[in-house]
């Protein structure tokens, strides 16, 4: 998970704000499940499009959900609206998410986001029951089996720390 710390160290340096999700939300949480992408939840205006680019552009970034694997410091265009972006680079695999399926967008998970520490440093990590509740609107079944762990792992908190369980 070298590659995960060193993108998350990077966007954080460049002053992104974004909320971690996904898999490594889940492993950061203690789940077993095993993940080869970094998943966050960021507000991609041109100015945040523009940070990815700098930041990322010696790991040559390529859109990695296009037969051509076109570079990401080419295309799209500068000021072009975007949603999504699913990069892959030298130092590993991320996607860039403006909304959580089963969620919300940016601003309302950031308003519930926990902070944990990953490599020494703090980041805002999507709540486990945000988490829980983008899993099973997924529905396919790795992110289901992924729900119940979490939720098992959510119980096991609320048991050590009370009111801090899992209200999904």
């Amino acid at each position: 998970m070298q590659s995960f710390s060193q993108l998350l160290q990077r966007l954080a340096d460049a002053g992104l704000d974004f909320v971690i999700v996904g898999g490594y939300a889940a492993v950061a949480y203690g789940s077993s499940i095993v993940t080869r992408d970094l998943d966050i939840c960021a507000v991609l205006t041109p100015e945040n499009v523009k940070t990815l680019r700098r930041t990322l552009a010696d790991a040559h970034p390529r859109h990695r959900l296009t037969h051509k694997r076109l570079s990401f410091l080419r295309h799209p265009g500068a000021g072009q609206p975007l949603q999504n972006l699913y990069l892959e680079t030298d130092i590993g695999v991320i996607d860039v998410l403006s909304s959580i399926l089963g969620v919300g967008d940016f601003d309302r998970l950031r308003s519930q986001a926990e902070t944990l520490e990953v490599g020494g440093r703090e980041f805002r990590v999507i709540s486990i029951d945000d988490l829980i509740k983008a899993k099973e609107a997924l529905g396919r079944e790795r992110d289901l089996l992924a729900a119940k762990e979490l939720r098992a792992i959510a119980a096991k908190r609320a048991q050590r720390e009370p009111g801090t369980g899992s209200r999904a």
